[in-house]
């Protein structure tokens, strides 16, 4: 049997330093700053229901709990990955017995609000227009893409940022001061923790935390704690990325961006933060096969074929040596000529196709293998083009009758384009001269 009086464990360093007041919240100055909108709500004392959108360890949970002090209302806090209807019905209950005995209204907060389906979601919005609790969401996803429409439209959607070095370096020092406050730490280690935490405050207090277990071993006499005992003797997480999530199809879109910009440093360095990140190399190289052909198209089909030749370079080598040849790619194609001239003629032929008509093929465009198609009069006054001047049917019409020419493809000034325009513009006054004989 237990000792009653046995002390209960220390809670995480995370919970212990969870703010108390919203003057103790480090970040989030753009919500929390003098005048700024969650600063000058929680100061009117009339709480709204909202959604606090942002990567994790950003103080979501934190603003939640620290709403229901300032607006004086009960508190009840779900999980979308653990609850179920079950647990929305018994936090209904419990806010309208609140109500009923006390005349205290609640705030509900669902955490990963983007985990509840949509049934799950619309379970809360009776109460919510009834006024019988306040609903605050926290998500790492979109709030436009996870959240429904009707639910959304009656919440703020407040965005968080992930904290700054000099906001992590306020945390580390508050944390220093009070899990280990005789342990000095070198500039170098203070600086390894900070980017290891990568814009995570909780991720930070639970390194300070492995410090902390650390140095007070039976056999630890360390006083001053260096680099290299951050880099050798704690558990370090990858940088943020979430494969499938918001951040990671933000980052493959400032790749393309970078890619299309002719900024051949910004596009390496999203690259190679993908794959710090754990992205999957394969999935990379397909994505700068479509750069090739999108951006770059015919200005240089060069591009085409290196971005090609990159992606069977890694299906050979593998990691890491592969990844060599999509990094030469992305810059090659950072710096070639740019045009989206077939990329915008495609897609326009296929929308035109899409909402058109099925026009028959002219007679003379028509295949005529027997006697009866030739007799119908398939491929009558067909005009051979290598038998014409230039191997160039001049004044020829390859359309379906009736179908004026669209003009969809129209090469830029850049590239090898440059020459295909130049041939263009001759073709077409051969054209011209044909039509006027």
């Amino acid at each position: 049997m237990g000792n009653l009086f046995e002390q209960a464990p220390p809670p995480p360093l995370a919970e212990a330093l969870r703010p108390k007041t919203i003057e103790e919240v480090i970040g989030q100055t753009h919500l929390l700053a003098a005048g700024k909108p969650l600063n000058l709500a929680f100061a009117s004392g009339k709480p709204h229901s909202m959604i606090l959108w942002g990567p994790p360890g950003v103080g979501k949970t934190t603003l939640a709990r620290l709403s229901a002090k300032a607006f004086d209302r009960e508190f009840i806090a779900i999980s979308a990955v653990l609850a179920g209807v079950k647990e929305i019905r018994e936090a209904i209950e419990q806010a309208q017995q609140s109500m009923s005995q006390y005349g205290r209204q609640t705030i509900l907060f669902v955490d990963e609000i983007h985990r509840f389906n949509k049934s799950q979601q619309d379970a809360l919005l009776p109460h919510v227009e009834s006024g019988l609790f306040t609903f605050i969401g926290a998500t790492t996803e979109n709030p436009s893409f996870e959240v429904n429409s009707a639910l959304l439209s009656r919440a703020q959607v407040y965005v968080l940022k992930s904290l700054s070095a000099l906001e992590l370096k306020q945390l580390f020092d508050r944390a220093r001061e009070y899990a280990m406050p005789d342990i000095a730490f070198e500039s170098t280690a203070i600086d390894s923790l900070i980017s290891h935490a990568d814009g995570d405050a909780r991720r930070l207090l639970n390194l300070v935390e492995q410090v902390r277990n650390a140095v007070s071993t039976p056999n630890s006499n360390m006083e001053t704690v260096d680099q290299h005992f951050i880099e050798n003797a704690l558990t370090v997480q990858a940088r943020r990325f979430d494969k499938g999530g918001d951040q990671f199809y933000d980052q493959i879109s400032a790749l393309h961006k970078s890619v299309r910009g002719s900024n051949p440093d910004a596009a390496l360095y999203w690259f190679c933060r993908m794959l710090d990140g754990g992205a999957d190399p394969r999935y990379l190289a397909r994505r700068i096969i479509r750069m090739a052909w999108e951006d770059i198209g015919l200005a240089d089909p060069r591009a085409i074929q290196l971005a090609n030749d990159a992606a069977q370079t890694f299906e050979r080598l593998g990691s890491p040596e592969g990844e060599l040849a999509l990094g030469q790619a992305v810059v090659y194609l950072a710096i070639a000529a740019k045009s989206n001239a077939s990329y915008k003629a495609f897609n326009a032929a296929r929308a035109y196709v899409a909402n058109d008509q099925s026009k028959p093929v002219p007679n003379h465009l028509r295949n005529a293998p027997t006697k009866l198609m030739k007799e119908l009069g398939h491929g009558k006054e067909y005009r051979y083009a290598h038998d014409e001047p230039h191997a160039y049917a001049a004044g020829e019409s390859y359309l379906p009758d009736g179908m004026t020419e669209p003009h969809w493809y129209e090469p830029v000034d850049r590239g090898l384009e440059t020459q295909i325009a130049e041939k263009m513009a001759f073709l077409r006054k051969l054209d011209a001269e044909f039509n006027k004989k």
